[in-house]
């Protein structure tokens, strides 16, 4: 067992980690918290406009800040974004603060969970399949790195995902008790 303040879903956009993060935490009675909107909330406005207006370097300064203030808390279920795990500081935080599941996808699957998809700054490009592999390519060594519990979403529904997740988050993740 790994005991954890919080289970910490990581991969990258399309994999499901609103979706499934939302059922899990349903299932594990954890508060759901999406970093992303985290982020929106605090800066009054849309991803994309921060991006427009920020550049991916403002977004990310925006993302450090949101997870480090989010996971300070407890009893969670965080829903990172895709690029978290770029920086070393959120990777170290995250180890820290939580159980790390990564939520692992295709390409070929995330075009087709993505086709319609216009709020994603990194997407908005012709050649969306490249971009794909090329942040998988980057990515994936970090998500796996990082991860406690790894589940390729591709065959599975959201309902699907969060069944297998729950019966292994059951013998490999402990809670902390909130109180420690």
């Amino acid at each position: 067992m790994n005991p954890a303040p919080n289970l910490i879903l990581i991969g990258p956009m399309g994999a499901g980690k609103t979706c499934i993060g939302r059922r899990l935490a349903e299932r594990f009675t954890l508060d759901f918290v999406d970093v992303d909107q985290v982020i929106v909330d605090a800066a009054g406005t849309s991803i994309p406009t921060i991006f427009e207006h920020s550049g991916e370097t403002g977004f990310r300064t925006h993302e450090r800040e949101a997870l480090a203030s989010v996971l300070e808390g407890r009893g969670q279920l965080v829903s990172t974004g895709g690029g978290a795990v770029l920086d070393p500081d959120n990777r170290a935080l995250i180890a820290r603060r939580g159980f790390v599941v990564y939520l692992r996808v295709g390409v070929a699957e995330q075009l087709e969970r993505l086709a319609r998809d216009k709020g994603r700054p990194l997407l908005q490009r012709p050649d969306r399949e490249q971009v794909l592999h090329d942040l998988a390519a980057h990515r994936d060594p970090l998500y796996r790195e990082l991860a406690d519990l790894t589940l390729d979403t591709d065959p599975y529904t959201a309902a699907d995902a969060t069944a297998h997740l729950v019966v292994k988050l059951a013998t490999q993740w402990q809670r902390q008790d909130l109180t420690e």
